[in-house]
């Protein structure tokens, strides 16, 4: 990246309670543990319970961020948020958060790419610092994606969850770690019905009708985003990559959209398996969440070594792809 160094002070998550196993979906339509095992890498995830807000989820992250980097509230310049499933559609996710958090007098704002979320907030979050603007960053990505999914639709709802984390970004030569080193962001605007939820917008304002189909719902094609995901994801990892030294890698942190994706994406680099970092098994699709809080699960393991790169590689609705190489 051009301008200031940018580096990332503290890390953070927030996670539900409720642990959902794969047998819980039973209920709602002929499955199995072991089909969703199979088809996604999915043991259980974590889900919201009734009367719980999304902005919970992120409040725990931004409080565990902030303290690992042991920055104030009061120091906060800027909070960046990506998520398609917070507590409103206006206002902004930010601002709730902003305020649940006693951040005062500074810009707020969300950002809408899917599970590529995290990766645009952390590039925007980034410019801001680089450019000198401002000194301490709040960047978070989550969904609540229990809340927007059918819980009929076999296909998708095993396979979403809800989590967030967050990152306190800062000059590196203050926070001496997690350095920014470049990022990519593109996006393919003629796919962007892929995943959607096709009604209840400003195209077809809410109905009965349309809340007695579950149209308002997200919905995806399952097998385009599988190609799709294959083919960008691979091509992810190559970018991060190029004209770097293989034993410099430390971790690929990538979105957890599915195990066998993942797994396929390694084995086409020639990466070694344990170079991956996968936590779907146990907290399913949060979208814009996974990578902070696979990030956040890594540094708690002790996996992210001093100068070693990690890479973060995402796809999400937009369709929207993005990579992050950070040496950490």
């Amino acid at each position: 990246m051009n301008g200031i160094p940018v580096g990332i002070a503290g890390i953070g998550k927030g996670l539900p309670d409720w642990v959902v196993p794969n047998d819980y979906f039973q209920q709602f339509f002929e499955t199995s543990d072991e089909w969703i095992r199979q088809r996604a890498g999915i043991k259980e995830r974590r889900w919201l319970r009734e009367g719980e807000r999304p902005s919970d989820l992120f409040v725990a992250a931004g409080r565990d961020a902030l303290e690992m980097a042991g920055v104030t509230p009061a120091e906060i310049d800027l909070v960046v948020v990506a998520s398609v499933s917070g507590d409103y559609t206006v206002p902004s996710l930010a601002c709730v958060v902003q305020d649940r958090l006693g951040i005062k007098g500074c810009p707020a704002f969300d950002i809408a790419a899917g599970c590529t979320g995290f990766v645009y907030a952390l590039s925007t979050g980034a410019q801001f610092i680089a450019t000198g603007t401002y000194k301490n960053v709040l960047v978070l990505g989550g969904d609540a994606l229990s809340r927007i999914s059918d819980i009929y639709d076999r296909n998708s709802v095993i396979l979403f969850a809800d989590g967030a984390g967050a990152a306190v970004l800062q000059p590196h030569d203050i926070c001496q770690q997690g350095l920014i080193e470049d990022v990519s962001l593109q996006a393919d605007g003629s796919g962007y019905h892929f995943i959607s939820r096709p009604k209840g917008g400003g195209l077809e304002p809410v109905t009965p009708e349309i809340l007695a189909e579950g149209t308002h719902l997200l919905r995806m094609k399952g097998r385009e985003v599988y190609r799709f995901a294959v083919t960008q994801m691979v091509a992810l990892m190559k970018w991060a990559m190029e004209g770097q030294d293989p034993d410099d890698l430390g971790l690929v942190v990538p979105h957890q959209m599915n195990r066998r994706i993942l797994e396929t994406c390694v084995e086409k680099l020639s990466l070694p398996p344990e170079k991956l970092f996968i936590n779907i098994d146990k907290l399913g699709n949060t979208s814009a969440g996974t990578i902070p809080i696979a990030l956040t699960e890594a540094n708690e393991s002790g996996l992210l070594e001093k100068g070693k790169l990690i890479i973060t590689p995402a796809f999400g609705a937009g369709l929207t792809w993005g990579c992050a190489r950070i040496r950490w």
